[in-house]
């Protein structure tokens, strides 16, 4: 038993020194350095293009929308080569197709992800519908265009329009909604809804009151993604809408643009420096209203967010 002890304290003793923890080889500290400068130098690589590609847009579509034409007139009766008229029209359809877009994909996503997460408890129907989910997020756009040019207009009978678009748009939009919020729900630590339940509180409640606003901030986020993805799609407003210059408020029946289809309108109608004006400033009009939108849901979440 003694032998035991003085075997033990020697090496206690040593361990308690820390001197066999004190030195750092050269080679450790050289390759720490050279993965530190690696993981920094990827940084800048990867911000050297989303820097160049903002500077260029702001550079070039500044020009246009500090005029106030832009943003209150259309193009209608306006040549694309000569100067004027603006984008309100495209805006408005741009604002239009994604709004019914959303609010058509966000509650089918929600309850399709809350599902998924609180009630199909690995049974045929849930497997069923992840692997429909998975399918659905790799489906092109086009894709997407076609289907719905298919059955709304060509089974259905009804006419190219922005309602059209924001189908397709559904089913651009569902799958990262889906998949997102069903991510945030799996997050929520079990041991709340566990005692929510010992409270007696019944389980859609403690969804709606508990699950839901714990993962708000992480759900309204994968909205502004899924929202940012389908705003800029180009595929579904040439299959499903016809391009219109003027203002078009009716997403059910006529022509309606979108700032895509007029970016595209003004790329096929040549390299003048009017046409690149209204190109570039439609460029840089839908990136500010994704990056108002993200702001904006930002500031929601912060706010309805359950606080730690």
């Amino acid at each position: 038993m003694t032998d035991n002890v003085n075997t033990v304290t020697p090496t206690a003793t040593a361990l308690g020194s820390g001197s066999s923890f004190t030195h750092i080889s050269q080679s450790r500290k050289t390759t720490n350095t050279m993965a530190t400068v690696l993981v920094y130098a990827t940084m800048a690589l990867a911000m050297v293009p989303l820097v160049w590609v903002l500077w260029t847009v702001i550079a070039r579509g500044i020009s246009p929308i500090l005029n106030a034409a832009w943003w209150t007139e259309s193009q209608a009766s306006v040549l694309y080569h000569t100067p004027g008229g603006g984008a309100a029209h495209a805006i408005v359809g741009t604002l239009m197709q994604t709004a019914i877009a959303s609010v058509l994909s966000v509650p089918i996503g929600i309850f399709t992800a809350i599902y998924l997460v609180e009630y199909a408890n690995g049974n045929r129907l849930g497997r069923m519908t992840t692997f429909m989910v998975d399918i659905l997020t790799g489906v092109p756009s086009i894709v997407a265009a076609l289907f719905i040019f298919t059955t709304w207009i060509t089974l259905f009978g009804f006419q190219r329009s922005g309602m059209a678009v924001a189908l397709s748009l559904v089913l651009l939009m569902v799958p990262v909604v889906v998949r997102n919020t069903e991510e945030m729900l799996r997050v929520v630590p079990m041991d709340l809804r566990e005692a929510s339940y010992a409270l007696g509180v019944p389980k859609w409640k403690t969804i709606a009151k508990i699950v839901l606003p714990t993962a708000l901030s992480g759900i309204v986020t994968g909205i502004m993604l899924s929202i940012a993805r389908v705003m800029g799609e180009s595929a579904p407003v040439l299959i499903l809408v016809g391009s219109t210059q003027a203002m078009n408020l009716d997403a059910m029946t006529g022509p309606q643009s979108s700032l895509p289809l007029m970016m595209l309108d003004m790329y096929k109608a040549g390299t003048s420096p009017a046409v690149l004006d209204k190109l570039w400033g439609a460029a840089l009009t839908l990136v500010l209203i994704i990056a108002l939108l993200n702001i904006g849901a930002r500031l929601i979440s912060a706010k309805f967010s359950v606080k730690q």
